[in-house]
């Protein structure tokens, strides 16, 4: 059965049981009687709109499915989805391109929930050399672009731990947002080829604790971290779901070749 189609009672117990919560303890960060909760995921109660919106707050469902939840009680959805093309989006897109020029003259992307390309700066093409057309056609899947064989999985130095740690961030976000668009991609990228382990030594960088992305250049192997950047203040389901995926300089060679390569652009 489609989670969408459930009743409302059942999808607030599977959002309950995929945040590891018991009846009582959510009962207690709720304020509300185990009683109580029971009777609403049991449907022996109908939660209030009020009441539906704090649940779904304290398990930090996403706007989206906050929306489909509310819409299984009854209640209008109260999340807007705004296109980031419309009119309307205007000011809040001229943040993000600000945003992604910050990063600048090191690469740093926009992506949707599903990791489609939404917008990118200046220095992304450091990472596009040699990458066959049919791959950079919209919509652009950047988790397929970098695992794909054709695309930067054959640059990638460290391409499996690279790899390793796509598939772990993927499964983190379906578990979060049981979302079938991710676990579908997640098949797709878990039928690519293995790429080799990286070189030895790698677990000394930055002490073993954040897997760097090195890339092979014709200027040398360029390594660099990852940062994530959420609109925590966002409002809309849009712009709720978008992330801002930057890459630092891991090393001086990285950071000195990459200005280079800006300035002589």
């Amino acid at each position: 059965m489609n989670m969408h189609t459930q009743p409302v009672g059942e999808l607030l117990r599977t959002w309950r049981q995929r945040r590891r919560l018991s009846q009582l303890a959510f009962a207690c960060d709720a304020e509300i009687s185990a009683r109580h909760l029971s009777f609403l995921e049991t449907g022996r109660s109908k939660p209030s709109r009020q009441m539906l919106l704090h649940l779904t707050e304290l398990l930090d469902v996403p706007f989206r499915e906050r929306n489909a939840l509310l819409l299984a009680a009854g209640y209008a959805p109260v999340y807007s989805e705004t296109r980031l093309d419309s009119p309307d989006a205007g000011a809040a897109r001229r943040a993000v391109d600000l945003v992604l020029a910050s990063y600048e003259p090191f690469p740093a992307l926009a992506v949707d929930r599903h990791w489609n390309l939404v917008a990118a700066n200046n220095a992304l093409p450091l990472f596009l050399a040699g990458i066959p057309e049919e791959l950079l056609q919209p919509p652009i899947n950047v988790l397929r672009l970098s695992l794909h064989p054709q695309g930067l999985g054959n640059r990638i130095e460290n391409l499996g731990e690279w790899r390793a740690h796509v598939f772990e961030r993927l499964q983190r976000q379906i578990d979060m947002a049981n979302d079938e668009g991710l676990a579908e991609l997640l098949k797709e990228l878990e039928a690519f080829p293995c790429g080799r382990q990286p070189a030895e030594g790698y677990d000394a960088e930055f002490g073993g604790l954040i897997v760097p992305l090195k890339i092979r250049t014709d200027a040398g192997t360029l390594s660099f971290f990852t940062a994530t950047t959420v609109f925590g203040t966002a409002v809309d389901i849009t712009f709720s779901e978008l992330m801002i995926e930057s890459f630092m300089p891991g090393d001086a060679f990285t950071a000195e070749t990459v200005r280079e390569m800006a300035e002589g652009a």
